[in-house]
């Protein structure tokens, strides 16, 4: 079958069989998603968007053609919310449906506009496909803000198999590269007419491998660089988060991160980072078990640890919030940062007030957001960048501009929730492009994992993998 008889079947579906069509591509094209990384079954699935929209005659069919489309696109990329919710099965699991449907119809909604916006545009065949590709680049980076924002799985994240395409965030950021990708992706659907096989080789073919060449340049422009002076440990204790907050078990978990910590080489090491909530004890205000963490923390150096913090006893009104402290050896804390950009659901309840469930997160007390990005300038090391679990996401949104430009990035996190699913991989990924989009090299600690040390570029020049406990 040629490409143009397929193109014409595919415009002639209706109703149900469009519907589930179109659903059923943006499923396969979730497959390019890390850590699969099935690339060429997006040179089919998103030509199969542009032909429905351009067979569409009303308006509901225009954003039809985005929408369930993406709506597929979305659930296979978030099918790891499930697993989230089945760590306490009995009170959240009956969430799953809305959690990872609803909020996939939700995200889909974005791309259903932008289809709908270009085919009120009344292009040609040829304008419509950039038309398209820019309309959709719009519409992620609308994700990344509307009602808090949530810009998981942009289309550029599916280059993380070729760091030397990658490159091309350090000029155009994620949404640069979501716009080329959307141009190499849509581009076949030209095929479906004749005439346009050259501008289709030029931007299928052409374009990536420009992209792969001017990456490959960068790279061999910038070598492996390490700062001799500063020697980093991330530990990755693999904690089960059903276990993570079990009052019997939580001074054992403490007691695992220590003995990571000392190991060979101790006495060396400038910086020991551990991940989100590693300690699930208040240590601001817990003398005790600070004292406890600061037997891992290295003569001379620091312990940089995510832990929860609370206002003192009496303060009103009560808060929480979910923080990375500094520790130093005397058990004093010297820095603290506390999350800004929160879960929804997960570490808050969106309008509780008319919304009668629980936070999915341990506790019954909505965390509170930090007062914004900070840059943490600590003895001995270079001034740093925080980020906290899914703050890793939002580009941009993480250098504090009015503040001295930090050195490194350091992103702890809990990827427990996610289990053995693609959600830690695609969490990496974003990581990594936040250091090849500000240029700063990166020191990673997760709970489950994947825990690793990312330079400038984005090499991964440490990792350990999840489900493992250890030291990447």
């Amino acid at each position: 079958m040629t490409l143009e008889a397929l193109a014409a079947r595919f415009q002639a579906l209706a109703g149900w069989r469009r519907r589930l069509s179109l659903m059923g591509l943006g499923i396969v094209a979730a497959s390019a998603l890390p850590p699969t990384h099935v690339l060429p079954v997006l040179l089919i699935a998103f030509p199969a968007m542009a032909w429905s929209l351009d067979a569409a005659t009303t308006r509901r069919a225009a954003f039809g053609a985005g929408f369930w489309w993406s709506t597929g696109w979305f659930a296979v990329g978030l099918y790891w919310i499930s697993n989230a919710l089945l760590v306490d099965a009995i009170r959240f699991g009956w969430m799953i449906p809305f959690a990872v449907f609803g909020l996939s119809s939700l995200l889909a909604a974005f791309n259903g506009l932008a289809t709908l916006a270009v085919h009120l545009m009344r292009l040609g065949r040829i304008a419509r496909i950039p038309a398209l590709a820019a309309a959709l680049t719009l519409s992620e980076w609308q994700r990344s803000w509307v009602m808090t924002g949530l810009p998981w799985n942009p289309v550029g994240s599916v280059w993380d198999v070729s760091l030397p395409v990658l490159q091309f965030g350090a000029l155009g950021g994620i949404w640069g590269l979501s716009l080329l990708t959307y141009l190499v992706v849509l581009a076949p659907a030209l095929l479906s007419a004749p005439g346009n096989r050259r501008t289709v080789a030029a931007l299928t073919l052409g374009l990536p491998a420009a992209l792969w060449i001017g990456g490959t340049l960068r790279l061999a422009q910038n070598p492996e660089a390490t700062v001799p002076e500063i020697r980093l440990r991330l530990v990755q204790a693999a904690v089960p988060q059903a276990n993570k907050w079990r009052d019997d078990q939580r001074e054992a978990h403490l007691r695992d991160h220590i003995a990571l910590s000392r190991g060979s080489g101790f006495e060396a090491i400038s910086v020991m980072i551990w991940p989100e909530t590693a300690v699930s004890y208040f240590l601001d205000l817990d003398r005790l078990h600070r004292q406890m963490v600061a037997a891992a923390v290295p003569p001379g150096g620091l312990l940089l640890t995510g832990a929860p913090r609370i206002t003192p006893r009496g303060v009103e009104p009560f808060q929480i919030w979910n923080s990375l402290m500094a520790v130093t050896g005397s058990a004093e804390i010297a820095a603290i940062y506390d999350k800004v950009h929160l879960v929804p659901f997960g570490e808050y309840v969106p309008m509780r007030a008319i919304l009668p469930i629980d936070k999915i997160t341990h506790g019954s007390t909505d965390f509170s957001a930090g007062p914004g990005p900070v840059t943490l300038d600590l003895p001995g090391i270079p001034p740093l960048a925080p980020l906290i679990c899914y703050e890793a996401i939002f580009p941009g949104a993480f250098i504090a501009r009015d503040q001295p430009r930090p050195g490194w990035i350091v992103n702890v996190t809990n990827d427990g929730w996610f289990g053995l699913s693609s959600g830690p991989h695609q969490h990496l990924a974003a990581a990594r492009m936040r250091s090849i989009e500000e240029g700063l090299p990166q020191a990673r600690a997760a709970n489950t994992g994947i825990s690793a040390v990312i330079d400038p570029v984005g090499r991964l020049t440490a990792l350990l993998p999840t489900g493992r406990a250890g030291r990447p």
